[in-house]
C-alpha cells in the first residue's frame, strides 16, 4: 500500500499518485512551452475540489495538467463515448491525461459520483460542464454534473479560466503555435448554481484572453530587425568578419537573435555558417598568398597548437575548433599558410563549424520557446548573455596566453 504524508485535518494523495502527477505535470508543460508556452495565474485550494472550464479545444486538457498543481493529482473527466471507445484511445486518455469515463447518452451522474472518494483525498477532479467543445470562445450552458458531485463530496467547486487553446489546436483545426494561459479564479461554494458557476468561469475566460503579454521593448525591435530582410545578411556579415578578423564570435550574435525571435533561429544559424565558411575561405586565400589580418584577442600559442593540429591530421584538424576554443580565423589563416588544399578544408570546416552553429542555435531557440512568457526579462538576458562572454573569452585567451 502507498504510503500516506498527512498535515492535521487535510487528507494528502498517496505518494505513487503524486509522483504520478508530477512527472505528468512536467510532460504537459514541456510540450506546451515547445509550442508557445503556457501561463498560470492563481493557484488550487488545498484539499479536495471540483474545477469546472471552459472547453473550445483538445489542447485544454493539457494546459490544466501542466498548470494544476501536481498535489492534488488532477483527475479529468472525458466523454466515454469518444476517449474509451477502443483500446488505444483508453490507453492515452488514462496513463497520459488521468482520464476517467463519463457517460453522455446515460449513466454519466453515477460515472461522476463515483469520484466523491477520490475528492475526500484531496483530489482535484477537472470536468468540462459544457459537455463538448465550443465554437468561436462562445461559453455554452453548464450542466449540474459537476456541482452535485461537489455537494455530495463536500468540497468547494473552483473556476477556472482557459485562453489560447482554441489558437494552439481548434476545433477540427491544425496545431499551431500559442501561448496558453490558465486563470484559476477564487473557489465557490458548493451550493452554487449552474448559471453562477458559468459566470465565474466566463469572466475569467475572457479576462485571461484580453490581459496583454507582457514584453520587452529591447526583443521587439531585435526580433524585428532578425525577421526582416536585413536579418540573414546580418548573420551572414557577422560570422564572415569573425572568421576574417572581428573578435566576437557568430554564437554571440546567435545567442541575442535566437532568444528574441525563436522560429528565425535555422535561418539566423544557416546564414552565420555560410559566412564562417566563406571568410575562412577567404582568410585562407590570403594567409596563402602572404597577407596577414589583424587577429585581436589571439596568441601565439594557440597559432602553434593549430600549426601542430594540422601537421598532424591536415585539413581535418579543423575538427577541434568547436571544443578547444581557438577562434575560427587562426584556423583559416594557419591553413592557408600550411598549403592545405581548400577544398579539403572546406569540406571538413561544414561538418564541424555546422555541428557547432546549428547546436547552438537550435539550442537557444528551444530556450527561447521555453521562456517565452518571461519575455519582459530580455534585456537582463542580453546583459547577463554579454557579461557571459566577456567572461569566457577572457578565460580562453588567458587560458592560450
Amino acid at each position: 500500500m502507498d504510503t500516506l504524508t498527512r498535515t492535521p485535518g487535510q487528507a494528502v494523495l498517496p505518494v505513487r499518485s503524486r509522483c504520478t502527477a508530477v512527472l505528468r505535470r512536467a510532460l504537459w508543460w514541456t510540450v506546451l512551452s515547445l509550442t508557445g508556452g503556457v501561463e498560470r495565474r492563481g493557484r488550487l485550494p488545498r484539499g479536495g475540489c471540483v474545477v469546472v472550464a471552459n472547453h473550445s479545444s483538445h489542447a485544454d486538457t493539457a494546459a490544466l495538467l501542466a498548470a494544476l498543481d501536481a498535489r492534488h493529482g488532477p483527475a479529468i473527466g472525458a466523454a466515454a463515448d469518444y476517449w474509451f471507445a477502443s483500446p488505444w484511445r483508453r490507453r492515452i486518455c488514462r496513463r497520459l491525461a488521468a482520464g476517467f469515463p463519463v457517460r453522455r447518452g446515460g449513466g454519466g451522474m453515477d460515472d461522476l459520483l463515483s469520484m466523491a472518494g477520490e475528492l475526500r483525498e484531496g483530489r482535484a477532479v477537472v470536468l468540462f460542464p459544457e459537455g463538448t467543445r465550443g465554437r468561436d470562445g462562445e461559453l455554452g450552458s453548464f450542466h449540474r454534473g459537476a456541482l452535485v458531485l461537489a455537494e455530495e463530496a463536500g468540497v468547494p467547486v473552483v473556476p477556472v479560466g482557459i485562453a489560447g487553446t482554441d489558437r494552439l489546436l481548434p476545433k477540427h483545426g491544425r496545431l499551431r503555435s500559442s501561448l496558453v494561459r490558465v486563470t484559476v479564479g477564487e473557489p465557490l461554494p458548493s451550493a452554487v448554481t449552474p448559471e453562477q458557476a458559468r459566470d465565474a468561469v466566463r469572466a475569467l475566460q475572457n479576462r485571461t484572453a484580453t490581459e496583454p503579454l507582457r514584453d520587452s521593448v529591447a526583443r521587439r525591435r531585435v526580433a524585428a530587425v532578425v525577421t526582416s530582410r536585413w536579418g540573414l545578411p546580418l548573420a551572414f556579415c557577422w560570422a564572415f568578419a569573425e572568421a576574417l578578423s572581428w573578435p566576437l564570435m557568430p554564437e554571440l550574435l546567435l545567442g541575442a537573435v535566437c532568444v528574441a525571435a525563436p522560429r528565425a533561429a535555422l535561418k539566423m544559424s544557416l546564414g552565420a555558417l555560410a559566412g564562417s565558411l566563406a571568410g575562412g575561405l577567404l582568410a585562407l586565400q590570403l594567409a596563402s598568398s602572404g597577407v596577414q589580418l589583424p587577429a585581436p584577442l589571439t596568441t601565439d600559442r594557440m597559432r602553434a597548437e593549430v600549426r601542430h593540429q594540422l601537421a598532424l591530421e591536415g585539413a581535418s584538424a579543423v575538427r577541434h575548433q568547436p571544443w578547444n576554443g581557438i577562434p575560427f580565423k587562426v584556423y583559416g589563416a594557419e591553413t592557408g599558410r600550411a598549403g592545405v588544399p581548400a577544398a579539403e578544408w572546406l569540406g571538413a570546416s561544414a561538418a564541424a563549424r555546422g555541428s557547432r552553429t546549428l547546436t547552438v542555435g537550435l539550442g537557444l531557440a528551444g530556450f527561447g520557446l521555453l521562456l517565452r512568457r518571461h519575455r519582459r526579462h530580455y534585456g537582463r538576458f542580453l546583459a547577463l548573455l554579454g557579461g557571459g562572454f566577456a567572461v569566457g573569452l577572457s578565460m580562453i585567451v588567458h587560458g592560450w596566453s
